[in-house]
């Protein structure tokens, strides 16, 4: 038999549940994910992670909400910069309704990153920090290594060409230090960072710049040096902190996770037409390959951007009428020069058939992350963002020494001039390089024509910030790479403007497709189900996987890891 009692404390519990105040709160420890993995098993390894997404629509969402009485956040440093700064402008918008916000952390960098976490930690209106902590506010720093002497000693030559002198994936594997070119790209992306960090900070301390760099050159500081420096606003634990925004949200207010409240109102049912129009948000993101998008299960692996999981993408979006604009989010070092024509042509056919395209750039959208995203409309990169990279690099390793000193013999027949044109046992002849160089000028010369086509400008305008330099989004925008300096709000806003639609508007994901969709076999390359992602099973086994004739990342490679943190 039911008890009476326990029904009524359900039903009291769900309506405390719509109508108690709420204190949002948000954990950054171990980051955010960019977008939910396409494929079904890293989807399930995932599912506890919080979705940047669900905190942006989560945040806007309260700013108008009156049980909403305050926000805290725990910083934690595995958040890069561009998704950083799209983190303040959230919660300065959040601070703007006039909401309490509390950023508190244990430390700023234990013996490790302490700038951009204390750079997102500026944007709240408190910062609260342990008092054992530090605040590693030291500045930015970009290493990178040469490996032409240890592949030297290893028995291994590169072999590599390049279009142009910026293009230094090839510097990497064949230079033991900086070209002067190398050096003053990366310098300037250095400072441009730097520049961004300096006046976030000095602005929402009261402090001037010059008194913030004099404090970057002192650090790490301690907890009370920072505290008596004005880094922070007070030294406490974490049951100090959440009894100080207790006492001013209200006893009864209840903690509430950002993405749980979002999720919350997401599945509310509400009242719309039937037919109503929306935003299409379709996500690029990791290395740009032929196929299907999909995600390495090994470690560090990450995601890969598939043409014909994009295309998909794009042609569901315009041939559904109640899409009246095109959100594409990239965030990828590039990758297969025929994958990214491939995407950029669809992003042309959408314009073409009347769907406004607008791209959101994250942490990295360069060399094919900049090919895929220049047909848009409007390109949006938040000023750290690193972008450009307008060239292009192939080349391979020679072994031969190598394998020679580990006592393996090659033995090889073929049938063609250029049979084992990219065999890493035999260097290239005189005509292989004819046609490589070939390649490599027809690419350069269709990825800088379709540059200029894309942002309105000559050819000669666009080599001089070509020849594949990087920028940061700050530079690209001052130079005309990029149009708006923002986020994915930003982007969502400026679609739903050009459609002509209401600022509530809602998103949908292209391409969607059931769970019971993933289980039937696709009827034609048209059908939603053709491009679903793919789990890869080959990781950091890639270059094993080329060797067998399967797709690795491609010219149109960003080298290196790029995040500042």
């Amino acid at each position: 038999m039911v008890d009476p009692g326990k029904v009524v404390d359900l039903i009291k519990d769900a309506r405390d549940r719509r109508t108690v105040p709420l204190i949002l709160e948000l954990d950054l420890t171990d980051g955010l994910v960019e977008t939910a993995p396409a494929d079904p098993l890293t989807a399930i390894l995932s599912i506890r992670r919080t979705h940047l997404r669900d905190v942006l629509d989560g945040l806007r969402r309260a700013r108008t909400d009156s049980r909403v009485r305050a926000l805290i956040v725990k910083i934690g440093s595995g958040i890069g910069l561009a998704m950083a700064q799209e983190l303040r402008d959230a919660v300065r918008a959040f601070r703007d309704a006039g909401k309490p916000t509390v950023a508190w952390a244990e430390t700023f960098g234990e013996t490790g990153h302490g700038t951009v976490p204390y750079y997102l930690a500026t944007a709240f209106e408190r910062i609260y920090l342990q008092p054992s902590g530090d605040v590693g506010l030291t500045g930015v720093s970009l290493e990178e290594p040469f490996f032409k002497d240890a592949l030297e000693k290893a028995g291994v030559s590169p072999r590599f060409a390049k279009r142009h002198e910026y293009k230094t994936m090839a510097n990497t594997f064949m230079e033991n230090a900086y070209t002067p070119e190398h050096e003053e790209m990366s310098s300037r992306l250095v400072a441009s960072i730097g520049e961004q960090i300096t006046a976030g900070v000095a602005e929402a301390r009261g402090l001037t710049e010059e008194q913030v760099r004099k404090l970057i050159d002192r650090g790490p500081l301690l907890a009370d040096e920072a505290l008596d420096a004005g880094l922070v606003d007070k030294l406490g634990y974490r049951d100090e902190v959440y009894a100080e925004v207790r006492a001013q949200a209200g006893e009864d207010a209840q903690l509430r996770y950002v993405a749980r409240y979002n999720r919350a109102h997401s599945l509310t049912p509400r009242l719309s037409r039937p037919r109503q129009d929306v935003i299409a948000l379709i996500q690029g993101h990791g290395q740009i390959r032929l196929g299907r998008s999909g995600r390495s299960p090994m470690p560090g692996q990450g995601n890969a951007m598939g043409s014909d999981t994009i295309g998909a993408g794009f042609r569901a979006a315009v041939k559904d009428d109640r899409v009246k604009a095109i959100v594409f989010r990239v965030n990828s070092p590039g990758g297969s020069a025929v994958a990214s024509d491939a995407i950029w042509r669809e992003v042309v056919l959408a314009r073409r058939a009347g769907k406004p395209v607008i791209v959101s750039m994250g942490d990295l959208a360069a060399s094919g992350g900049y090919y895929v995203s220049v047909a848009a409309d409007t390109i949006v990169a938040q000023p750290g963002t690193f972008t450009g990279s307008i060239g292009v690099v192939v080349g391979k390793p020679i072994v031969n020494n190598l394998l020679e000193r580990l006592g393996i013999g090659v033995g090889s027949v073929e049938d063609g001039a250029h049979a084992r044109m990219f065999s890493a046992t035999k260097d290239f002849s005189d005509s292989e390089w004819e046609r490589i160089n070939t390649s490599l000028d027809r690419i350069y010369d269709d990825f800088t024509a379709k540059v200029a086509e894309g942002r309105h400008m000559s050819r000669e305008q666009v080599h001089e910030l070509a020849r594949g330099r990087v920028w940061t989004g700050a530079d690209a925008r001052r130079h005309g790479l990029v149009d708006e300096l923002g986020g994915l709000d930003l982007a969502l806003d400026l679609a739903r403007k050009k459609a002509g639609l209401a600022t509530d508007a809602p998103v949908r994901v292209f391409p969607h497709t059931a769970p019971l969709d993933r289980l039937r076999p696709p009827e034609s390359s048209d059908d939603r189900t053709a491009a679903r992602a793919r789990l890869d099973a080959w990781g950091s086994l890639s270059g094993l996987a080329n060797r067998l004739g399967l797709p690795a990342s491609g010219p149109l490679t960003l080298p290196g890891s790029w995040d500042i943190r």
